[in-house]
């Protein structure tokens, strides 16, 4: 299953103010670097990797360049405000499975950023032909546990005591996963699929 190619940038209002959403490349090194620093710690928890890290950014870029991890970023007046990736693991035996991740500048929650994202992000799977995507978070972060339920994913399992913060401190993991083929096999009933690829 594909999607036709989606076209960037394009635009979405987003709480009265307009967002553009591009296609993320290694230009945009320095620009996510500082987006990166201005968000909570507790927000990175959930990506496997420390993003405040400068070799984690080398090796998002150099995957960038490659071709692989599709990302997406989110500016508003020239500043990224967030961000999204997709790492789906070739060699595995879930290639057909594409992890999510989405950052949302604190000031930006609430304001309809991180659906909008996502939404973008379902457009891409289409598009990437994956049949699964999963999210994983702490469970603290209730408010965007919520936005991935109310867009159809669905709490798969607990892992407790999973992360570790800078201090030590272990949080409890949650994985929520969307059937990508369900959802667009519902959406081509009903006539919709055409509207994910414009």
């Amino acid at each position: 299953m594909s999607a036709a190619s989606r076209t960037y940038p394009r635009t979405v209002a987003c709480g009265g103010a307009d967002v553009e959403i591009a296609r993320m490349t290694s230009a945009d090194r320095s620009t996510l670097v500082d987006f990166i620093a201005g968000l909570p710690v507790r927000d990175l928890l959930f990506v496997r990797r420390d993003l405040s890290h400068p070799k984690v950014v080398d090796a998002w870029m150099r995957s960038l360049d490659a071709g692989r991890m599709p990302s997406l970023a989110a500016r508003h007046l020239g500043s990224m405000v967030g961000c999204t990736a997709i790492v789906v693991d070739e060699l595995s035996w879930s290639k057909h499975v594409g992890e999510l991740r989405v950052l949302v500048a604190p000031e930006w929650r609430g304001r309809g950023l991180g659906r909008a994202l996502i939404q973008e992000c379902f457009a891409q799977a289409l598009e990437l032909g994956l049949g699964k995507l999963i999210a994983q978070m702490i469970v603290e972060q209730r408010g965007a546990i919520a936005v991935f339920e109310e867009l159809g994913f669905r709490a798969e399992a607990l892992l407790a005591g999973h992360v570790a913060d800078r201090e030590g401190r272990l949080h409890d993991l949650v994985l929520l996963s969307h059937d990508v083929d369900a959802v667009h096999g519902r959406m081509q009933a009903f006539g919709l699929a055409d509207a994910l690829g414009s």
